[in-house]
This record gives structure tokens, C-alpha cells and sequence, in this order.
């Protein structure tokens, strides 16, 4: 499709990120050239959006921007890698390779993200190549872990449903391999593949076309009674019809998305709406022809509006159905009968359908370091020598060491005793269903700290749920240094989203099983203040829920916060 038809269905201006996009040459830009510069740690802006759809965003340290300020020295700059892998599945060779690298060309810490890829911190410009190399001779990849594409197509660990996993897995890694990118930059750029001399008569992109994406969209894959990878969050859900221990086909469901900016009403996050069923053969297909409707009508003028979510809600839901049903040249069935139940993890030992052992493991906002007392990547990094099976990334941020043999087990488990290694049965039920992003510090667009100070603030919360008898209720609580919504803050049951430096607006009344957003409680308060406004409704919810009434709709019920079913509702 060429570039005047591709923009043809949205006539209004189109902002600076489409123009460098269309002068990118398919996201080759002057990266090359960029790279090599020995004078600075940076890359121009423009770079900087295209690097972006490579796997990877400049940051600095603001911790220390002021003192480097004062040596007149330029900004700590440093990179962030994010590394994917469909349905957060890799291999132990891969895992020691992301342990290699975090240690040579990072940080020396691995984070694990709420889209089951991996992030590096820390990487300098000079590295970048020789680590992206090593990360795609591990067959992994960073292409299109960010940017204006289809990300990770994330998928349910789900492993006491192996056979059921290992079949909705293939799906989900299918599914993400047909959306990447055809563009050549990447392997010119960073693999030292061959360069294309003239692009101008080659179909490099014969799905996105030569402007991709107004802006990033998201695929989940969920495997009901678990929601864990809030399906309900994502631009296009997959959820899973079992119906006999068999897999027949999945529920569809689309427009979810959390990202907003504070004060700014017209955005606002959203959950998808469930529009039919499916058959597994036809989920590419539909997947190509969802991307290519939001690569047509999506709003190429206002980043802040151009998301899938307001695509649907400008023009509505039966404008989508019927627009997609026109390209697919078939119907969806009717939506078939499900059920979610939970969010969180099941942690601690699990032995699959196939008899094999599953590890779930508790990893604290998904940081993997060690510590004193706490050598938690030093234990994965022996477990990975010997084990045969797989590592999985949840997307809570946990990580299960997956298909354990009986043969192996023993071992492992001496190691996981060795190293006292945590399957959550050491923390409270509140810590369990935790969520951090990364923010501060390297976070260019964090106002408020998130991954290093949640921990902090859970230590105060907790005296207050075993008084009321809590302690082992489990809660969704979720904390974002910034509205980006990057861990889904806005489907917790407890919220607190970044507003300023010791400041966060605090959000209840999201659903247990992710199935509906919260609403603003309090505004741009401190650490006293949160614990003066939730120390009263934990004590009500203890003496006055229902049986089995969960946190989030308990606050509704009890009339903290009204119920918001839709995003249009959310500031409302």
C-alpha cells in the first residue's frame, strides 16, 4: 500500500513521529551512522523514535543529573533493551545468555517485565550492537519490543493445564512472528546483514505498509480460570474455549488498552469488549486484519488519541465488527461461555498434566539481582546449568521454572533450598498480587518513584491487614510512577499512580479477575495520607464484607467509589 493511500482515511495533519517514520527509509534512519559517534553517549530525537521499533529507549540516570550537571558533564545516558519472547518462553541456554549479557553490557540485573520480556538496564550506546548480537545468536530478538507495531503477544504460563498451554502457546508465538516487522533495517543495522541499495521498489512491510503503526498495539493470550495477563487490558484478547480438556477455539475481544494523562479527560484506559468466537486456525488471520483496520483509521495526528482503544470508541463497536467482517469475508460465531477467577500467580510447586513439575516463583516488581542474604540470580543462574525444561515469564513479573522431570526435581529443589529462594508462601497475600513499573531513575517519563519504594510502603500496609485478620486475603495492588499504565495499575483493586516526586493519586475498585477499571479515591497525597485513607476501609472491609466478596467490590458496595465498566466512564 503506498504511503498517500496508506494516509488517505485520515486527512488531518499528522504529527512529528509520522513524518520521521515516513523519512526513515522503514526504520533505518541515520542509526548506523549515529551509532558509531565516539563524541556522545546520545542519539538525536529523531534516532531515538526509531530506535525505539529496534527494541530500545535512551535514558539517563536522573539520579544523577544534577552533580553531573554541575561537573558540566552531558546526562548519564544509557539505554534501555527490551528483549521478547512470545509467551515470556525461553530456553536455559537462553536464560544464561540474558544473565551474561545483564552482567557484561548492563546493569548487571535482568528485570522482568508485565509483558513477559525481558528488560536490560544500563546498556552504553558503544554495547549496544555487540548485545543485540548476542541476544539474536540466542535466537531471541528485540525487534519491535517497543515502538509503533505489535508487541510481545503475551500468553498464560498456565502450568497445571500443560497440554493446554503448550497448544495455546504455539498459537500466541504464531501469532507474534506473522506481525513482526519485514523491514531489513534491523538485521542491516545490527546483524550486519546485507543492505537493500534501493527500497523504493521492494514490499518491505506488506502488513504495516511504510508508516507502520499510529502508535503500539498489544496482543494477550488468556487460558481461563486465570486472567493473568489481563485480557481485558490489551488492544486484541484471545481467551481461551476449553470444552473437554480440548482447546476448540478462542472468545475475541478488543479496544482494552491502560495508558492516560493526568488532567487531560479526553484519555482515559479502557477495557475490551468480547465481540465472538473464533476457531484456533482463524486467530492470524483475524490478528493481520485488526492490525490493518487500526493501521488505516487510527488517529495519526494526536499520539495521545491514537491507541485502538479511541479507533473503537470514536466510531464504535459495531462499525469495527462490521469493517472487520468485511476483510475477513466470514463472520464470528457467538461468544462462548467462560469464566475468569483470578489474576495473580500460582505459586510454589505445580506438577502439570504431561507430569511435569512446575516452580513458580515470587520476584519482587520482577528484579532479578543479588543482594545481600538474596542471591537470586546467582541460584537461576545454577538452576539454569542443569535444567532441561523451560524458563516462563509470567506476567505479574514472577517466574516459573517450567517442565521440570522428575529426574531433575531433586536437584533443583536442593538448589532452591540452597539459595532459600521465594515461592511466595513467605509473603503476604497482599505482597503476592504486588505490581511495580520501573520509574525512577531511569525512566524519562516517571514523575514519582514505583519499583523502589512499593516494597516500602507495603511494609506499612501489611500491620494493618494482620490486625484486621487480612493478611492471607489476597488483594490486587499496583503502583506506576507515571499514567503510561505500564503495569495496568488502572484494573487493580488498590491503585497508586505517579502525580510528583513523594505523590501519587490513589485508585480503588478494580475487579479480582481484571475484568473492570478503578476509579480515583484520593488525589496527589503522600505516603501519610494513603495510610490515613486505607487503614479505615480495610477495617470496614474486615468486619463487613459478604463471604467471599472481594476488596475491589466491596469498596464499590460500600460506596468509596462508584463502578466503572467503561473508560468514558472513568473520569466521570
Amino acid at each position: 500500500m503506498s504511503e498517500n493511500n496508506l494516509l488517505s482515511k485520515n486527512s488531518a495533519p499528522h504529527s512529528d513521529v509520522e513524518a520521521i517514520k515516513i523519512r526513515s527509509n522503514y526504520l533505518r534512519g541515520s542509526l548506523e551512522e549515529t551509532l558509531k559517534d565516539p563524541i556522545t553517549g546520545s542519539i538525536p530525537e529523531d534516532d531515538n523514535r526509531l530506535m525505539k521499533f529496534h527494541g530500545s529507549y535512551m535514558q539517563d540516570d536522573r539520579d544523577l543529573r544534577n552533580e553531573r550537571q554541575k561537573q558540566k558533564l552531558e546526562p548519564a545516558y544509557q539505554f534501555m533493551l527490551r528483549v521478547r519472547a512470545a509467551g515470556g518462553v525461553v530456553t536455559s541456554d537462553q536464560w544464561l545468555m540474558m544473565d551474561r549479557v545483564a552482567q557484561q553490557y548492563a546493569s548487571g540485573t535482568i528485570r522482568l517485565t508485565t509483558r513477559q520480556s525481558f528488560q536490560l538496564h544500563g546498556v552504553l550506546k558503544w554495547n549496544m550492537k555487540k548485545t543485540i548480537q548476542e541476544v539474536n545468536e540466542s535466537l531471541l530478538s528485540t525487534l519491535a519490543a517497543c515502538g509503533d507495531v505489535n508487541r510481545n503477544v503475551m500468553c498464560n504460563p498456565n502450568p497445571y493445564q500443560s497440554d493446554v498451554h503448550s497448544e495455546v502457546y504455539e498459537w500466541a508465538s504464531r501469532i507474534s512472528t506473522h506481525l513482526d516487522p519485514q523491514t531489513k533495517a534491523y538485521h542491516e543495522i545490527w546483524l550486519d546483514g546485507e543492505k537493500i541499495v534501493d527500497t523504493n521498489d521492494t514490499i518491505q512491510e506488506p502488513i504495516y505498509g511504510p508508516v507502520y503503526l499510529p502508535r503500539k498495539f498489544k496482543i494477550g493470550v488468556a487460558v481461563p480460570p486465570s486472567n493473568d495477563v489481563d485480557v481485558y487490558s490489551q488492544d486484541l484478547g484471545f481467551i481461551a474455549i476449553v470444552e473437554d480438556g480440548r482447546l476448540v477455539g478462542f472468545n475475541v475481544s478488543v479496544g482494552g488498552g491502560m495508558g492516560m494523562s493526568h488532567g487531560d479527560p479526553l484519555t482515559y484506559p479502557q477495557v475490551a469488549q468480547v465481540i465472538g468466537f473464533i476457531k484456533p486456525e482463524q486467530a492470524i488471520e483475524l490478528a493481520e486484519k485488526t492490525v490493518t483496520i487500526q493501521r488505516d483509521y487510527g488517529d495519526r495526528s494526536v499520539r495521545k488519541h491514537a491507541r485502538f482503544k479511541y479507533t473503537i470508541d470514536d466510531r464504535g463497536i459495531d462499525w469495527f465488527i462490521g469493517e472487520l467482517t468485511e476483510r475477513l469475508g466470514w463472520k464470528l460465531e457467538a461468544a462462548r461461555p467462560f469464566s475468569f477467577e483470578h489474576n495473580g500467580d500460582r505459586y510454589g510447586w505445580v506438577k502439570g498434566s504431561n507430569n511435569k513439575w512446575h516452580l513458580t516463583l515470587f520476584i519482587q516488581n520482577g528484579r532479578v539481582k543479588d543482594e545481600d542474604g538474596y542471591e537470586l540470580m546467582t541460584a537461576l543462574r545454577e538452576i539454569a546449568k542443569i535444567h532441561t525444561g523451560d524458563f516462563r515469564l509470567t506476567a505479574n513479573q514472577n517466574l516459573i521454572i517450567g517442565n521440570i522431570s522428575s529426574q531433575k526435581k531433586k536437584a533443583i529443589e536442593e538448589l532452591v533450598k540452597q539459595y532459600g529462594l521465594l515461592d511466595g508462601s513467605q509473603q503476604s497475600a497482599l505482597r503476592r498480587s504486588s505490581m511495580a513499573c520501573v520509574a525512577l531513575p531511569t525512566c524519562g517519563l516517571a514523575m514519582a518513584e514505583s519499583e523502589r519504594y512499593l516494597p516500602s510502603l507495603m511494609d506499612k500496609i501489611e500491620p494493618m491487614l494482620e490486625e484486621a485478620g487480612l493478611i492471607d486475603k489476597e488483594i490486587v495492588i499496583r503502583m506506576t510512577g507515571c499514567p503510561n499504565g505500564c503495569a495496568r495499575p488502572m484494573l487493580a483493586e488498590i491503585a497508586f499512580i505517579g502525580k510528583a516526586p513523594g505523590k501519587y493519586n490513589m485508585y480503588l475498585g478494580g475487579a479480582h479477575t481484571g475484568e473492570r477499571l478503578n476509579k480515583l479515591y484520593k488525589e496527589n497525597i503522600g505516603e501519610k495520607e494513603i495510610l490515613e485513607s486505607l487503614q479505615p476501609i480495610i477495617t470496614k472491609y474486615a468486619k463487613e464484607r459478604n463471604e467471599g466478596e472481594h476488596f475491589g467490590d466491596f469498596v464499590i458496595r460500600a460506596g468509596y467509589v462508584k463502578e466503572v465498566r467503561s473508560g468514558q466512564e472513568f473520569h466521570a
